[in-house]
């Protein structure tokens, strides 16, 4: 029986495939955790989609900013963007199956001593806090108001973490530390322009997972999102983004239950400009 946890996906359903089979993966023995960005830029959303939801409860996954984007544009919350490929899904067949289980995903998971987002954690925030602010939004995605909730949902402020925050400012910044995270300062101001690796920090700003402090330095935080770092692996953090899409690697962490570590990747014939 093993643990796996694998980046960004973004519509790269044959990699993932090679991937698996690569693994050896049984979803009867083996759990596989998924760090958001399932969807968009690669050639095959529907085919990520459906192999995934063929899982069944062997697979775990968090949502990322790509996997909300296709929320919003079948909801009418949000239009296509070039380089969007989302038209698999919105035109398939079984759109609603699909769209309907992903909204039923959550935006953070806690298992085997690892907390699970696509993006980040603010520093302020220890990993019992990111759990029940994900669970806040979970429930508005699996709820009724949903589509009032993702013509809301975008915009950078407020740009900071307070407990008194209510209705849609406290949630937008649940799901943009969730989903968008890269960069903050040190009292948590967060910055979503810098995309380059970490040495790229805006003056001011660094690596969220670098903040003195932070809450949640004391385990590990597996995340994906930021193909720039190149992959990294600390006893702390876990960055498994490695640029699939972008014609790099799709990369799994493996855990065992000897608690032995492995990465896993292969190579994507996708190959796209990043933007």
């Amino acid at each position: 029986m093993s643990n796996y946890w694998v980046g960004d996906i973004q519509g790269c359903n044959a990699p993932l495939g090679r991937l698996l089979e690569q693994m050896n993966f049984s979803p009867s023995r083996d759990t596989l955790y998924v760090l958001g960005d399932l969807v968009n830029r690669g050639p095959d959303s529907a085919g990520v989609l459906r192999r995934l939801m063929g899982l069944g409860t062997a697979v775990h996954c968090v949502l990322g900013n790509h996997d909300l984007h296709l929320l919003a544009v079948a909801a009418g919350a949000g239009r296509l963007k070039p380089g969007d490929t989302l038209d698999d899904i919105l035109q398939a067949p079984d759109r609603t199956a699909m769209l309907d289980w992903l909204r039923h995903q959550r935006l953070a998971i806690q298992a085997h001593d690892v907390l699970m987002v696509h993006a980040g954690v603010l520093p302020s925030w220890t990993a019992q806090q990111t759990l029940a602010l994900a669970a806040e939004v979970e429930c508005v995605l699996r709820g009724s108001d949903l589509p009032d909730f993702l013509h809301q949902m975008y915009g950078n402020a407020p740009a900071a973490w307070r407990d008194d925050l209510a209705g849609m400012d406290r949630l937008r910044v649940i799901v943009n530390a969730l989903t968008r995270l890269r960069f903050c300062s040190a009292d948590g101001v967060m910055e979503f322009a810098a995309k380059e690796g970490a040495h790229a920090a805006p003056e001011g700003f660094m690596p969220w997972f670098d903040v003195p402090g932070r809450q949640t330095a004391d385990g590990v935080v597996a995340f994906g999102h930021w193909s720039t770092l190149g992959g990294l692996q600390r006893p702390d953090v876990w960055a498994l983004d490695t640029g699939c899409v972008w014609g790099g690697c799709l990369s799994a962490m493996r855990l065992s239950d000897t608690g032995l570590h492995e990465v896993i990747q292969v190579k994507c014939e996708q190959a796209q400009r990043p933007g």
